[in-house]
């Protein structure tokens, strides 16, 4: 007879008439044991192939460049973190409990993985077609219909990361997932930095700017990496619980992040640390252009960006993996949202030094943005210490709620206060809540002594 989740442990094993008591823990530990190597391998080449492909999408640079390049205004650009969030909270909040009770994480993680090529083979195949050209322009649909797709894949992404992080918990011992993140990193970046620097220059400088070859790239770079989950080992789980209404799962992230004292304090700092995602797409726009020139005068500018923030990361998760297995996530968060801290700062000393100067440094601002998805995944790995384990994807996703809500509502807002005052005093108003999401993470609990 089944009985209700919050009874179980997490992967529960049949029962067996002659086991001893603790047999059945003894029997989980020894699969994840049997198995970690080989599993550790699969998620890695899982991440690897989803860096390689994503940087040919970089959020704070190549998104905002090509939506501008078709046409989109700057609204149009303040609602890319807007989607990007929605997607990163909403729907995952809805699939943790189907998550939770999959046997498999790692079959739905799977499909996930496989339906984010989706969106990026529809616009490789409306670009190469040419049906988004009207007359010597662009179609007035256009940006509209990337802004839909972009939607759409963030969708995919967040439910794919919501499994990935409750799988990475199932399958990897707490004390060896930042080696994990910090060997994906290692292996994926040089590779995804070497892809951008050969395929990118030749692919930019064609007269529609390539993007046919450079999103046709990132789906098949993120199918290959869905494939890659195929090949690990997990023990089915068998939890039941009766079925949540849709409005009930946000009172339930709601009251995990108010009632629980291991929630509450990273999910003060995850809503801090967010307005980050709030500046990226304003970053791009500081750079001095000539006058006259348009962002396709400048496209070149793009390789170089996206090869030394994706390289930042790589460095950062080198020093940041290591110190969250051996001091803690907390350690590793303290030090990277300090260093998150440096974007705003050299954004705004920039923008006060004369245009040529500025041209030559501007590539600097982007190595902070490097810390950003290192943060990200320390909280979540903070999380996962912090969490039970059988509640992992909903405490995941209620944190992700704490990092979307503020920047889906704080997004327009920062766009609109560019535009208005000008990005120098945004900027330095983002420098001084990282500042105080670094002041959060001293007042963090460590998971691992309690």
């Amino acid at each position: 007879m089944s009985r209700l989740a919050d009874e179980l442990p997490i992967n529960e094993q049949p029962y067996e008439p002659f086991d001893e008591p603790g047999d059945e823990e003894f029997s989980e530990l020894s699969h994840r044991e049997l198995y970690e190597s080989r599993n550790f391998v699969w998620l890695m080449l899982h991440q690897v192939l989803l860096r390689i492909g994503w940087i040919f999408k970089t959020e704070s640079i190549v998104m905002p460049m090509f939506l501008s390049m078709i046409g989109g205004s700057s609204v149009m650009i303040g609602l890319l973190p807007v989607l990007n969030r929605l997607g990163f909270s909403i729907p995952p909040l809805l699939y943790a409990q189907p998550l939770k009770l999959s046997p498999f994480k790692k079959r739905m993680v799977a499909r996930s993985s496989l339906l984010m090529a989706a969106p990026f083979a529809l616009l490789s195949g409306l670009w190469f077609s040419g049906v988004w050209r009207s007359g010597d322009g662009v179609a007035a649909w256009m940006p509209w219909l990337f802004l839909a797709v972009y939607g759409w894949f963030f969708c995919l992404t967040g439910i794919n990361q919501l499994g990935m992080h409750a799988l990475h918990g199932k399958l990897i011992r707490a004390d060896l997932r930042g080696r994990l993140y910090t060997a994906a990193v290692v292996v994926g970046a040089p590779l995804a930095v070497a892809s951008a620097w050969l395929l990118l220059p030749g692919w930019l400088a064609m007269p529609d700017g390539g993007f046919g070859w450079v999103f046709g790239v990132t789906a098949v770079a993120f199918l290959a990496s869905g494939c890659m989950l195929l090949f690990t080992r997990e023990e089915p789980d068998r939890l039941t619980e009766p079925p949540t209404r849709p409005a009930q799962k946000f009172v339930d992230a709601w009251r995990v992040v108010r009632d629980d004292p291991r929630a509450r304090p990273v999910a003060i700092l995850s809503a801090l640390v967010c307005f980050n995602f709030m500046l990226f797409p304003h970053y791009q726009s500081l750079y001095p252009r000539p006058e006259g020139a348009t962002v396709l005068n400048y496209l070149g500018k793009i390789m170089l960006w996206v090869c030394i923030q994706n390289a930042a990361t790589a460095l950062f998760s080198l020093i940041a993996g290591p110190l969250a297995d051996w001091m803690g996530n907390r350690a590793a968060l303290r030090w990277s949202t300090l260093g998150l801290a440096t974007g705003p700062l050299l954004a705004v000393l920039l923008a006060q030094a004369s245009d040529e100067m500025s041209r030559d440094y501007f590539f600097l601002v982007f190595v902070p943005l490097g810390f950003m998805p290192v943060t990200i995944k320390l909280l979540m790995n903070y999380t996962l210490e912090a969490a039970p384990d059988d509640d992992h994807p909903q405490y995941v996703a209620a944190i992700g709620m704490c990092i979307a809500v503020p920047v889906i509502v704080g997004s327009p807002l920062v766009g609109y206060l560019v535009g208005r005052i000008g990005a120098t005093p945004v900027f330095v108003g983002g420098l001084a809540v990282l500042l105080l999401a670094f002041v959060q993470t001293l007042r963090l609990p460590e998971p691992r002594h309690g």
